[in-house]
């Protein structure tokens, strides 16, 4: 935590009195009821952290001790989940490669066991390589051997040789049996593991090269519940046992492995600046490498380690990292945020740029899309929000690493008159947060700008980082404002102030414009431009209105609805009917012309037939703004040419309901949830069919993970088969049935696997029930998994998304039937834990047809995505 000094306290609460004294009494004492300085908001949240995270009297003694010396040795709720979380979700033998050194056997044998086990007891299976360099130098000392090197390797002859391996096996055994004692079953394995040829037997003797890494040996310790302890002898393919540098050896399993973490244990807590003296906490070797191998001090044993670790990691995922460290902070390096040794990774490098287009702004729209709360939530568009950097009065000043997985920006404009620059945005991925590049980029803007203010909701989840990073801050009705770098009286109270009639602003909105939003939907980071006489704030909540009222009539748009008079017409309709944004200006059917139109309540509309011609005269008049095409397959060609056939329709919204553009490239298949950055602006949106939408939600997470072809069986309710009389929708036909249909070849198949990029196989059926789908997908598994694993595969892939929602239970049709989320669940995995299978159900009316016309429709438009949709 970020110590607060007491002057900064003083300074907080004197502006704060006076910024509030221009409020009714009532407003004043909320205000001072509201005052949390960051030294007591730190103090009361990590108090609340601990709480929550206590364990429950039913829990197992064990697993309680287990947390306690978490709790101990960590202190923090957050990290301990999402790094579980983390590593929990990676193969057991991926988790991490520990290189213990042979004076840590020696000195830290009880702390290094202690270690271990306390890792294992939460579920996770480091592999364990150890050294014996002292204790083969103390022995061969006594036998008169003297140790001998070249280029910092060991010659070894036959009587060295000898010594190493009962060396090895002794020291090997001892850790054995150090972890045994403690309860944690562990494996020896002296050898079996590496393969390798001499690497020059004239020069060294028998030392060796690994060629090979059997990892079969590691895994089927692993599977039996025993952490593998490894020793760094190799031998030749014709048994010759080689001695092999334990770096070495353990940079080796890496490659091969993967892991997360490989953590190498010394007696010294990491690497320290030669010329500070100073513990280096991190090192970002793509931002950092370079320049520190120009140090001075930076040479011989260090300069080799870095550059050896550097070589190891750039063959490794981006994801995985370098740890040294004591085994006594040995978990406390692996789950925190601020660590204990010293880590070192690939990273990324930082930018910050000052204009739009030095910006990436694809990957700026892939981040805000997945992570800003008022993007998903559909308040506004990443298109809408570029376009108000780019009118920037004063300009702004953007931040993030090299993938985007942070992204930041600071505006310079002072609109309150508070003369303070303001944190716009800052959204980061849980790969970013865990990572620690979160704080990088909150390092690189803090030299930019040491003042700075900003508002975060109430229910952030990552509130206390906030807290942590700033000096200041003042809560009231459910949002937070913090500050930094304000040393002055005078301007903390005209920051509160600014705050304040910004709060006031947003109730009188909400009040003029006939509603309000929850507080989960506030804008957090963020600024607005005000309707007509409301003062402007940079803490306006600046979020949009879904208003109907006459001054909200010039962002309306028009849409004129073909084949309106199946099932899917009518949930349109409806859902038009209550949309903010959207008026349906004509409404074409054959059976219903000449009729009104039922349950549309905005202005009286009557049913035409329009045709092929008259819908280019109204395309060419401008009349609206986009058409959505509900009609059957096969049929909307003529209206799509006719729209095609002038100018103004080239830049005209079409989304047809049908299957006959899904195929074609030049339309954007309108699944949001996949393919969510290329709609805005989209002019020619083709919706996925209902089976096929289920069907994706419930494939999609498990892509990388498929081991053969998916089967889908498939139920839909009989409104699936249309208004026009069949077999298939008659309901005395259905009574007491089930009936399959388009046994092969289904064009939901063709394409689910079209867009999946992975064949399925698909069976329909119809059932007496009148609407709904239910999905009982059966997936195989190119590994083993748990339920627990794929389920947080789908509440991550799903994290977010509204219209989405994973169960761990079984969904049933009838739960999800007239509501516009898809659901995903079940998640039952068969004992061999290579086959899963995925239930999911959908309304075939709403997600599977009107709903998602009108998600996609908002997208392409430029408004909310969730505009006008219910969510609940």
């Amino acid at each position: 935590m970020i110590p607060r000094p007491v002057a900064a306290q003083h300074l907080a609460r004197t502006a704060l009195l006076r910024a509030t004294s221009a409020y009714p009494s009532k407003a004043l004492l909320n205000a001072r009821r509201c005052l949390i300085n960051a030294k007591q908001s730190s103090w009361r949240e990590g108090q609340q952290q601990q709480r929550l995270y206590s364990g429950s009297a039913t829990a197992a003694q064990s697993e309680k001790e287990t947390i306690t010396k978490l709790l101990y040795n960590i202190g923090s709720r957050k990290e301990v989940e999402q790094y579980l979380r983390h590593f929990s979700s990676v193969d057991s033998q991926k988790f991490a490669v520990i290189k213990v050194g042979g004076a840590v056997l020696t000195d830290e044998l009880d702390t290094l066991a202690s270690a271990i086990t306390f890792l294992n007891r939460v579920g996770l299976y480091p592999i364990v390589l150890h050294g014996a360099g002292p204790q083969l130098n103390s022995l061969l000392e006594g036998a008169g051997v003297i140790p001998d090197y070249h280029d910092g390797i060991r010659i070894t002859d036959e009587k060295t040789l000898e010594i190493a391996r009962k060396v090895f096996m002794a020291e090997n055994l001892k850790l054995v049996e150090a972890l045994e004692r403690m309860g944690t079953r562990a494996r020896p394995l002296p050898g079996g593991v590496f393969t390798a040829q001499y690497l020059d037997k004239e020069r060294y003797g028998f030392v060796g090269k690994i060629t090979g890494v059997n990892k079969e040996v590691i895994e089927a310790s692993i599977r039996a519940g025993a952490l593998p302890i490894l020793t760094s002898l190799a031998e030749t393919p014709a048994g010759q046992i080689l001695n092999v540098n334990a770096d070495v050896a353990a940079g080796e399993l890496a490659r091969v492995l993967e892991p997360l973490k490989i953590v190498y244990l010394n007696e010294k807590n990491g690497l320290y600046n030669g010329e500070t003296g100073k513990k280096i906490d991190v090192i970002n070797l793509d931002e950092e490498y370079e320049d520190l191998l120009k140090q001075p001090w930076v040479k011989y044993g260090t300069k080799l380690k870095i550059k050896e670790i550097k070589e190891l990691l750039d063959h490794l995922p981006r994801s995985s990292s370098v740890a040294i460290i004591s085994a006594g902070h040995l978990h406390k390096e692996l789950f925190t945020d601020s660590g204990a040794g010293t880590l070192i990774r690939r990273g990324f490098k930082l930018f910050h740029h000052n204009a739009l287009n030095q910006l990436d702004t694809d990957r700026v729209r892939n981040i805000m899309e997945k992570e800003d709360p008022e993007v998903k939530s559909g308040q506004t568009s990443v298109s809408s929000y570029l376009h108000q950097l780019e009118e920037s009065k004063k300009g702004f000043k953007a931040y993030g690493d090299e993938p985007y997985e942070v992204f930041a920006v600071v505006k310079n404009d002072d609109e309150s008159g508070t003369g303070v620059p303001k944190l716009d945005k800052f959204i980061a991925t849980k790969a970013a947060v865990l990572n620690n590049v979160t704080d990088n980029v909150w390092a690189l803007l803090s030299k930019d700008y040491p003042s700075l203010t900003w508002v975060v909701d109430g229910n952030d989840a990552n509130k206390g980082w906030h807290f942590d990073k700033a000096e200041g801050s003042f809560t009231k009705n459910g949002k937070t404002l913090f500050w930094k770098g304000l040393n002055d009286v005078s301007t903390i109270e005209k920051v509160v102030a600014s705050f304040l009639d910004a709060q006031t602003n947003e109730a009188v909105n909400a009040a003029t414009s006939g509603g309000s939003f929850a507080s989960g939907q506030r804008r957090t980071f963020s600024t607005s431009t005000l309707s007509a006489g409301a003062k402007s704030s940079p803490f306006m909540g600046g979020r949009r209105m879904f208003s109907t009222s006459a001054s909200a009539q010039s962002d309306v748009k028009k849409i004129g609805l073909i084949g309106a008079r199946g099932y899917t017409g009518q949930e349109l309709i409806r859902l038009v009917n209550s949309h903010p944004s959207l008026e349906i200006e004509y409404v074409s059917s054959r059976e219903l012309e000449g009729k009104p139109l039922e349950g549309y309540d905005k202005k009286p509309i009557t049913y035409v037939n329009l045709s092929a011609d008259q819908v280019k005269e109204k395309t060419q008049s401008g009349e609206v703004d986009a058409w959505i095409l509900a009609l059957p397959n096969g049929v909307c060609k003529p209206f799509v040419e006719a729209v095609e056939s002038v100018e103004e329709g080239k830049k005209m919204v079409l989304c047809d309901l049908s299957a006959d553009y899904r195929f074609d490239d030049t339309w954007t298949y309108g699944l949001a949830e996949f393919n969510r950055a290329k709609l805005p602006g989209a002019t020619r949106i083709s919706n996925p069919g209902c089976y096929a939408t289920g069907s994706q939600m419930a494939i999609h997470p498990l892509l990388k993970h498929l081991g053969g072809t998916p089967t889908i069986f498939g139920v839909s309710g009989y409104s699936g088969a249309g208004t026009k009389p069949s077999p298939n929708n008659d309901v005395n036909n259905l009574k007491d049935n089930l009936i399959p249909y388009s046994l092969t070849n289904h064009i939901h198949e063709r394409e689910v696997s079209r867009h999946l990029g992975h064949e399925v196989n698909f069976i329909p059926h119809v059932a007496p029930f009148f609407q709904g789908i239910t999905l009982t997908v059966n997936l195989p598994l190119n590994k083993t998994m748990t339920s627990g694993d794929v389920r947080e595969i789908y509440e991550e892939a799903y994290e977010g998304e509204k219209l989405v929602h994973v169960t761990k239970t079984v969904p049933w049709v009838k739960d999800n039937a007239g509501k516009h989320f898809v659901r995903v669940g079940g998640f039952g995995v068969h004992s061999s834990g290579k086959r899963v299978v995925v239930v999911a159900t959908i309304d075939n009316l709403l997600k599977g047809a009107a709903t998602q016309a009108v998600q996609n429709l908002n997208l392409s438009l430029g408004l909310g995505e969730y505009t006008g949709i219910p969510l609940d």
